[in-house]
């Protein structure tokens, strides 16, 4: 599959498909795909001129043909299937010109996502940012190094503002523990020592002369390594990458540059944003370091639970700040598609991908993303919205629901499997944790009102669209055979993933977009109805939100305690070791789009209600 060839006649192409009754089914795609798997050579070759001959193509047949219906699930008849041949032919030929082109991770295709519904008003007013009133601090100072590795940002910040400790002491601190921690935990790629610590002691000497650029000055962080940084290895945590470096820096470390904060490290993720498996090893839980941190946001979540940053950007598709957030046992925001730019960011879906903070409380988040939202004129899908944080916002005025069915008991049949027995007992035993922050929501003076997610818009059917998008933007890797580079080879790892996704049609990618805007409308009647939806962090409302753009604040909810039911597994970095004694649980806050601030307030006052953020993993 390795030529360049010239044009094709687009319009016969698409009278051919509609005459033969095509025009509404996966089967040129798929008829490709398995044209393309037998014609794959043993070594990968570089594209030929336009114009070669294409001897060594595999010849599509009528068997070929039938072959492919059958995975499309559509029926030719013999003159059809004649008919075709040619003009799938041409199809095969243009798709190869494309091919020739290596388009690079980092080029969009020309059509942006936007979840917002007709009629929706963003409010572009921003207003200055409300920060919580300054904590009492010296006791931190004085505590010793576990006081100030756990602290919050807001902590720090009014150490650092006043003094009691400078950035170059918290840098060299973090720097000591990502070292200290990371042979057990495995979270680190890069350090970014040399930068930080140059950045530090700009911050101290900014802050002497009073240049106070805001509550991130000074702060040690740490950036998933999908996120550019110039003059450093952005790996992408995948074999065949580790080499790989950028000439720029991501907009989102621009921004947190500008704000005073310092970065001293490059954190693990998934290969290509999938789980916590990297090509140097599994990112481990500090809760429970047998367990994997889960992912993608893997070594993000697991440098914060483990106190060695003071916060981490992480980002996610479908679950990558929620998944890593609640194993790890820390908060995350995950803000409404199109409030951040992705710009110098990895690509895997450019309809479902979001970047957010993965800190130790949710005001935390709330002053990172005062940091790094809005436009920056590259990431067209980015609206002009504002995130205007206020730590007084009267969160008591707000319309508060809940996903009844998800707080209720497993219904188990007779004839249930023992490992669907054991599923059942785990997952009721984590029941208990929301009815107990139902229960304290209740003691806060909030009304709960029972709401449902959408019914019939088939969340989990219209995902495949993520794989389709995936396997676009990794389209190279597939087709070069270095996908197999991956520490990932199981079924559900991205390399099949990707070659599965070549069986997708472009008819039905678009229907599955089509019934998206469905889902889009029909969650924006639930928001008409509430302004934030109460949760468990799992469920049919991860996909549903992630498809249709909603943020999500996902908060400790607190730990497992000795009387667990284990978990499935308990071999060392197994992936069903989850859960089990000693480990966190977590709750999810949705809302409604672009409602980021005031959702990020009414986390914050459960937080301040329980407490569970101030809860830590003992590392020694």
């Amino acid at each position: 599959m390795s030529e360049q060839l010239g044009g094709m006649d687009r319009r016969r192409f698409l009278n051919v498909c509609s005459a033969v009754g095509l025009g509404q089914t996966l089967l040129p795609g798929v008829l490709w795909g398995m044209a393309v798997q037998q014609a794959r050579p043993s070594t990968p070759a570089t594209p030929e001129p336009a114009g070669v001959d294409h001897d060594h193509l595999a010849k599509i047949t009528p068997e070929m043909i039938d072959a492919a219906a059958a995975i499309a699930a559509v029926k030719l008849t013999d003159a059809q299937k004649k008919q075709v041949i040619e003009a799938l032919r041409e199809q095969r030929d243009s798709v190869l010109v494309i091919r020739s082109m290596h388009i690079q991770n980092s080029v969009p295709p020309a059509f942006l996502f936007d979840p917002i519904p007709a009629g929706m008003k963003l409010d572009p007013v921003k207003k200055p940012m409300r920060i919580s009133k300054a904590p009492k601090v010296q006791a931190l100072a004085n505590g010793g190094e576990d006081a100030l590795a756990f602290a919050s940002v807001r902590e720090l910040a009014e150490l650092v503002k006043t003094r009691k400790v400078s950035s170059v002491a918290l840098t060299k601190m973090y720097l000591a523990r990502l070292k200290r921690y990371d042979p057990r935990l495995h979270f680190v790629i890069t350090l970014t020592e040399e930068r930080a610590l140059r950045q530090a002691a700009v911050a101290d000497k900014e802050i002497a002369a009073g240049k106070y650029r805001g509550p991130l000055h000074g702060i040690p962080w740490g950036a998933k390594d999908l996120l550019a940084v110039k003059r450093y290895p952005t790996t992408w945590g995948a074999a065949g990458f580790e080499q790989q470096s950028f000439d720029y820096d991501a907009t989102v470390v621009q921004r947190l540059d500008a704000a005073g904060a310092v970065l001293v490290a490059k954190l693990t993720m998934g290969a290509l944003a999938q789980g916590d498996l990297w090509f140097g090893g599994r990112t481990r839980n500090p809760w429970n370091p047998k367990q994997g941190s889960s992912g993608s946001s893997a070594g993000s979540a697991s440098a914060v639970s483990a106190g060695c940053v003071g916060f981490a950007i992480g980002t996610e598709t479908l679950g990558s700040i929620s998944s890593p957030s609640t194993r790890c046992g820390v908060t995350g925001l995950r803000p409404t598609f199109g409030f951040v730019p992705r710009t110098g960011a990895m690509t895997l879906s450019w309809t479902m991908d979001k970047i957010g903070p993965i800190c130790r409380s949710v005001e935390d988040c709330a002053l990172v993303m005062s940091a790094i939202y809005g436009p920056d004129g590259q990431d067209r899908t980015v609206k002009d919205a504002a995130f205007n944080w206020d730590a007084e916002y009267d969160w008591k005025k707000l319309r508060v629901g809940y996903l009844k069915s998800e707080f209720d008991a497993p219904v188990l049949e007779k004839d249930a499997s023992d490992k669907r027995r054991r599923e059942a007992e785990r997952d009721t035993y984590d029941l208990k944790y929301g009815h107990a922050a139902l229960a304290a929501l209740r003691r806060m003076g909030v009304m709960l009102k029972e709401v449902k997610m959408p019914k019939g818009y088939h969340f989990g059917d219209i995902t495949p669209v993520l794989s389709a998008e995936a396997a676009a933007a990794f389209d190279e890797l597939t087709l070069s055979g270095r996908d197999a580079l991956l520490n990932g080879q199981e079924d559900f790892d991205w390399p099949n993933s990707f070659r599965r996704a070549r069986f997708y049609s472009a008819v039905d990618y678009v229907q599955a977009q089509r019934a998206r805007m469905l889902a889009i409308d029909a969650m924006a009647k639930l928001f008409d109805e509430v302004d934030v939806v109460v949760t468990p962090s799992d469920g049919a409302q991860l996909s549903g939100t992630n498809l249709t753009g909603h943020p999500a604040v996902i908060v400790p909810n607190g730990v497992r305690g000795e009387d667990a039911p284990k978990p499935e597994h308990d071999g060392d970095g197994d992936r069903r070791n989850v859960g089990g004694p000693g480990t966190p649980v977590s709750l999810t806050f949705l809302g409604g789009l672009y409602s980021d601030a005031r959702l990020a307030a009414f986390a914050r006052a459960y937080q301040d209600a329980t407490g569970f953020h101030r809860l830590h993993p003992k590392l020694d």
